[in-house]
C-alpha cells in the first residue's frame, strides 16, 4: 500500500494545534469591505475551530486519520 498523500489545498488552509484541533481562517474578508464595520473586519483576523461536521473529512485530507 503506498503512503497517503496530504491534500495540498487543505494543507494551505488549515493548521493543527498541539491538542489536535483543526483551525481555519474566517471567510468574507477579501473584498466589499467598505460596508462592513471595523469590529466585524477585526474579528475576521482570528482563527476559529473547524465545525465538527467537517472535521472527519479535513483530518483525512491532512493525513491525520
Amino acid at each position: 500500500m503506498p503512503k497517503m498523500k496530504t491534500h495540498r489545498g487543505s494543507a494551505k488552509r488549515f493548521r493543527v494545534t498541539g491538542t489536535g484541533k483543526i483551525m481555519r481562517n474566517k471567510a468574507f474578508k477579501s473584498h466589499i469591505l467598505e460596508k462592513k464595520s471595523q469590529k466585524r473586519k477585526r474579528n475576521f483576523r482570528h482563527e476559529t475551530v473547524v465545525a465538527s461536521a467537517d472535521y472527519k473529512v479535513i483530518a483525512r485530507n491532512l493525513g491525520l486519520r
